[in-house]
């Protein structure tokens, strides 16, 4: 870990000879030591930090009222005294408590951890397989397929988190977000996870932030984690929930209000008497799917919901310590806002999302009439509940109090049904009250604990590939193929209660608040609203133990990694900036239109190589739309004339030693943190992804892979440039935090368009791409010996 003093630490020593010199010290918050965790030894909640921050923050810096999220972001600022603080506008060094890894991350952010030659994560750091189970036939005998299937995998993952002093939940154990939940999240906490989906963890007050392997990376090896500062949004909640209506339907509403990038470089804050009303695992439900509108994070006021839930899974310590300090989380009066928005809960009705985007927004009320003015398919296929998103005990209990009715009157499911337990302990824990047993009996599937469907880990049987058809789950995403791989799946969210009951009456066109379904008797039956538990009245099942602590001799502990492996591959530095301006780079890609992760680095049968960087490159863009003919991986090659896939001609360019730019449109690179899609272009030899706008995860990872992440000034210039174009990028010889760069587009027809291109970088980040990557720039300053000999073995090998 690298100890750089800092004037921060100066400030905070002299607030500590003050309070000692006065005669009657008052006791400090940091005088108690409360475990962050009951499964780690001696890293604890570090609320002092935040209490002395704020001190400086209030008091030397911006005196005016603070809202919560400035509040916990601040109070881990790594340099109070000195931190500029622009909402907006600064970049951020923050000090975050904890990282947390998925296991399709994981791969190649602990490769790039080992490269960086540290021997222990600097902050408490979990790895979580949850992403390469794929779902088939049911839980127990996927799950153990999975284990064969990617053996190699889960070794090195347990390998190296027993090496280098890191906890390690193996397959089974369920997803990361519910397994942070149940574990680690605390009020007031700032964590990064290497999974967009890391704000579920606001549901607990915690700022938690999806990121790329890369930040993980920096925070590891003791580094101080870099983030724009953000705007905040408040959303403020009036009236009560009930009903049919559920914590789901705040985020399907406010995601139809700010759309899928409405909430980029912003956290959304919810406030107001409505927060009262809502579980806590519902409240992580709305920060979860924040993700969705491009938001940085959500997070909530710390109150008796998350204080129930941290007892109800053994943490009454930290409850009572968060209570202690309940007046740094939560917003000071006349905190002001950059948005407001308003929602009655009392008048909120049911949503279904959908479909290919999560933020086309519909009432349950118009679903229908909606649904036949677009010709959506109106049979619904399968109905899925469950995933990170939509898998605590009271969405399961819910909708088995649903299922029990309609069983009870005689009917049977229209649709395939699915359910994914969230963790092991709400599997075990449903299984032994009953719920499981509902679900199986009406002729559900009970899934493993693992992602599955919701990240297109499917192997779905039911239709052909591009046979247009309706699914409706209560998962997060429904970007086009994404559950399935197929493009013509019309994909809706909406609630566990709505999916359950909609899959009953087998068609979009019906609405459990007012239609009712015939029985076999006749007697027309219909939906009471449901009801559930919002904590286990028996208390959670822990199930089995599927957590793997680091030994303590860690020494001995070789890492697995097979030199003939086809999905693990050790990695190789990426080369410097040449210290020129960039001439003749033809345009690999003009992309038309959405272009999220999945587009750029697809998942599904992918995920397998997620630790193997030349082989997912393969992936690299082929589902992005070519703007030249409205095709995918269909792109011409400059040097020859001749028509290829996408990652071939980027290869065939590499090859010759030519970098290459994309072009892209609005909101490029939504969707998931995965920074395979910013490490497979620059793998394959691009220099820079010129776009109208960015969000904010993907143009992090370019940059801390020594891309250039740059916008065109005027958005209308994306229309001048060609697929066929080459183009020159200068200013790069000058290049400066804030002042624009220079593209020449040289079309075919041998005219020419000056065009100026904005980016965001500061000079720490133009030192990333000078390097190469950030990594590069890291394992310079570390000065590791490590890291030498592993190039050499490298070059050995």
């Amino acid at each position: 870990m690298l100890n750089v003093p800092s004037k921060t630490a100066h400030a905070v020593a002299a607030l500590k000879r003050f309070a000692k010199g006065m005669a009657t010290a008052a006791p400090r918050i940091g005088d108690t030591k409360v475990s962050m965790s009951l499964l780690e030894k001696g890293a604890f909640i570090n609320y002092q930090r935040i209490e002395d921050n704020l001190v400086i923050i209030r008091e030397s810096r911006l005196n005016r009222p603070l809202t919560l999220s400035e509040k916990i972001l601040y109070g881990h600022l790594d340099d109070p005294v000195n931190q500029e603080i622009v909402r907006g506008t600064s970049y951020l060094k923050l000090r975050p408590d904890r990282v947390a890894c998925q296991d399709a991350t994981a791969q190649m952010a602990l490769l790039q951890f080992m490269s960086a030659g540290m021997d222990t994560a600097a902050v408490p750091t979990t790895v979580h397989c949850d992403h390469l189970i794929e779902a088939q036939v049911g839980g127990v005998k996927d799950l153990a397929r999975a284990i064969a299937i990617n053996k190699e995998v889960y070794d090195f993952l347990a390998t190296a988190t027993a090496k280098y002093g890191l906890g390690f939940w193996k397959p089974g154990s369920g997803i990361i977000h519910q397994i942070i939940l149940e574990n680690y999240a605390f009020p007031g906490g700032l964590m990064i996870g290497t999974d967009s989906h890391t704000p579920n963890a606001g549901g607990l007050g915690m700022i938690a932030c999806g990121v790329g392997g890369a930040d993980a990376v920096d925070v590891m090896a003791g580094i101080p984690w870099e983030l724009k500062c953000p705007k905040v949004i408040g959303v403020n909640l009036t009236g009560k929930i009930g009903g049919w209506t559920t914590p789901k339907d705040v985020i399907l509403k406010v995601a139809g209000i700010l759309t899928v990038k409405g909430g980029t470089g912003a956290i959304v804050e919810y406030t107001g008497p409505g927060v009262e009303s809502l579980s806590c695992t519902g409240m992580a439900t709305i920060c979860n799917m924040g993700a969705e509108i491009g938001a940085t994070t959500s997070m909530f006021p710390f109150n008796s919901r998350m204080a129930d839930y941290l007892n109800a899974t053994k943490r009454p310590e930290i409850a009572n310590y968060a209570q202690q300090f309940a007046h740094n989380l939560k917003a000071d009066k006349g905190a002001e806002y950059d948005q407001v928005i308003e929602i009655n809960l009392s008048e909120l009705e049911p949503h279904i999302n959908g479909p290919f985007t999560p933020d086309l927004a519909t009432p349950i009320s118009k679903l229908a009439e909606v649904s036949k003015k677009n010709g959506w398919p109106d049979e619904i296929k399968v109905g899925l509940i469950g995933s990170c998103t939509n898998s605590s005990y009271e969405d399961m209990s819910r909708s088995a109090s649903l299922m029990k009715e309609a069983q009870e009157a005689g009917l049977e499911l229209k649709s395939k049904f699915t359910i994914t337990p969230g963790s092991e302990q709400v599997r075990a824990t449903i299984a032994r009250d009953g719920q499981i047993e509902i679900f199986e009996n009406a002729g559900g599937v009970v899934l493993a604990n693992a992602c599955g469907p919701c990240i297109g880990q499917w192997d779905r049987q039911d239709v052909k590939k591009g046979e247009a058809n309706t699914i409706v789950t209560s998962y997060n995403r429904n970007f086009t193929g994404r559950n399935d791989a197929n493009p013509a799946t019309h994909a809706f969210v909406a609630s566990p209660d709505l999916v359950t009951a909609l899959a009953f009456a087998g068609s979009l066109s019906f609405n459990p608040l007012t239609d009712s379904i015939p029985t076999p008797s006749g007697k027309p039956f219909k939906f009471s609203p449901p009801s559930g538990f919002e904590l286990p009245p028996r208390g959670y099942d822990a199930g089995e133990d599927t957590f793997q602590r680091p030994p303590e001799d860690r020494a001995s502990v070789q890492v697995k990694v097979d030199p003939k492996s086809d999905r693990l591959q050790l990695l190789s530095p990426f080369a410097p900036w040449n210290g020129k301006d960039a001439t003749d780079c033809p345009v690999l890609i003009k992309v038309q239109g959405k272009c999220t992760t999945d587009h750029i680095s697809a998942g599904g049968p992918w995920l397998k190589y997620r630790g193997h960087l030349e082989n997912i490159s393969q992936n690299c863009l082929i589902g992005a739309i070519n703007a030249e003919n409205g095709e995918a991986n269909k792109v011409q090659n400059q040097l020859d004339g001749s028509w290829g896939g996408v990652p071939q001609v980027g290869a065939a360019y590499r090859s010759a030693g030519i970098k290459w730019v994309v072009i892209g449109d609005h909101n490029y690179g939504e969707g998931s943190s995965r920074e395979h899609a910013a490490l497979e272009p620059r793998f394959l030899g691009g220099l820079a992804i010129i776009v109208r706008s960015f969000a904010r995860i993907h143009e992090t990872n370019l940059k801390k892979q020594g891309m250039l992440a740059l916008t065109f000034v005027n958005p209308e210039d994306y229309d001048k440039l060609k697929g066929t174009d080459k183009v020159d990028i200068t200013g790069l010889e000058t290049f400066a935090p804030g002042k624009n760069l220079t593209l020449t587009a040289k079309h075919q027809d041998g005219t020419t368009d000056t065009i100026e291109l904005a980016h965001s970088f500061n000079q720490g980040q133009i030192e990333w791409f000078k390097a190469g990557s950030a990594l590069n720039l890291v394992c310079h300053h570390l000065g590791s010996v490590v890291y030498l000999i592993y190039l050499f073995l490298l070059d050995g090998c």
